[in-house]
């Protein structure tokens, strides 16, 4: 309950409320922009500052390793799962959506951490950035098989008709899967990510104490007020889910969890310390609703947006910033 009466969550709660009385409240998009933009800097720099402190140790390659490896077997695991009830290229995007990971839940748990007073280690920032694109990348590969797949099932029936297989050749596996990695490489978020990390570990203890003010005094209420625009979102976005199957409801809500309890595990047996594995938690447990749908919208156009999209942002990301992020912290302990 203590972790509710959090001014950061208080202000999640309250932008759900008011999106659900339909208030006209609204933030503009260019200031929920920066905003988003401003943490991933204020993160990076923390990070930075972090592992200028630490330095690079076995302890850290542990972190990185368990997070690669999270991001390669979750998504598989998740498309295992949903393609017993759901369609093949659905089935796909939910598993990507679910196999990457939400910037704004991390931060979040990192401010929860800093509040109990749980340390935690600057390279978790690195690992939020590379457990984003193999989900992608898997989903798009998936959807491209299935494609070949299809072809080759109705292969008969296009020889009938010449002009249907040049149009089915111009789904270039290749050029989209390039496509793809281009985008994953060159987003402007994860890079400002990285550049931020890569600035915080170059400056060291004189950066720190010289951006305090920007990276420290302010993410609190930069935080909360990115949540209160999340919490608007959130409520906009709850009426896609009315009409999700209950199966497909209860993956939304058990799937994170079993997600968080592999991290868990895997935490346990590499001998990572109480706040890196709680962060692991929280990223194994977090779905994506900003990276994934926008690459999957033009990569994977046969899926159904709203539903990945739904289920996401209206019910995986609420229950993680109200229970999740407390509870994880707990198992960890």
């Amino acid at each position: 309950m203590n972790s509710l009466l959090d001014p950061a969550i208080l202000f999640f709660i309250f932008g759900v409320l008011a999106g659900t009385v339909k208030s006209n409240l609204e933030i503009p998009p260019a200031i929920s922009r920066f905003l988003s933009l401003y943490l991933l800097m204020a993160l990076g720099l923390k990070g930075g500052f972090a592992l200028a402190e630490s330095g690079l140790t076995l302890e850290v390659g542990a972190g990185l390793g368990a997070a690669i490896c999270l991001a390669l077997v979750i998504p598989a695991l998740g498309y295992v799962i949903l393609k017993r009830m759901l369609s093949p290229f659905d089935a796909v995007a939910v598993a990507a959506t679910y196999g990457s990971v939400s910037a704004v839940t991390f931060v979040t748990a990192t401010q929860y951490l800093e509040n109990q007073q749980i340390a935690f280690g600057g390279h978790m920032a690195a690992a939020m950035a590379l457990m984003e694109s193999p989900a992608i990348l898997m989903a798009v590969i998936l959807a491209n098989a299935l494609r070949q797949r299809a072809v080759s099932t109705n292969l008969g029936v296009v020889q009938a008709n010449t002009l249907a297989l040049p149009l089915l050749a111009t789904k270039s596996p290749a050029t989209t899967l390039g496509k793809v990695l281009h985008e994953s490489f060159t987003d402007g978020a994860q890079l400002l990510l990285l550049g931020a990390m890569v600035v915080g570990l170059l400056t060291g203890a004189e950066g720190k104490a010289a951006m305090q003010p920007f990276s420290g005094d302010l993410f609190k209420g930069m935080l909360a007020f990115f949540l209160l625009d999340m919490g608007l979102m959130t409520a906009r976005n709850l009426p896609q889910t009315r009409h999700a199957s209950p199966w497909l409801l209860a993956y939304a809500i058990l799937g994170p969890l079993a997600h968080a309890v592999l991290a868990l595990c895997l935490a346990w047996l590499l001998d990572i310390p109480q706040g890196d594995t709680t962060l692991l938690m929280v990223l194994a447990a977090s779905a994506s609703y900003i990276a994934v749908p926008a690459v999957l919208r033009h990569a994977i156009p046969e899926s159904n947006p709203s539903l990945y999209f739904g289920l996401s942002l209206g019910v995986t990301f609420p229950l993680n910033i109200l229970l999740g992020i407390p509870f994880y912290t707990y198992l960890a302990q």
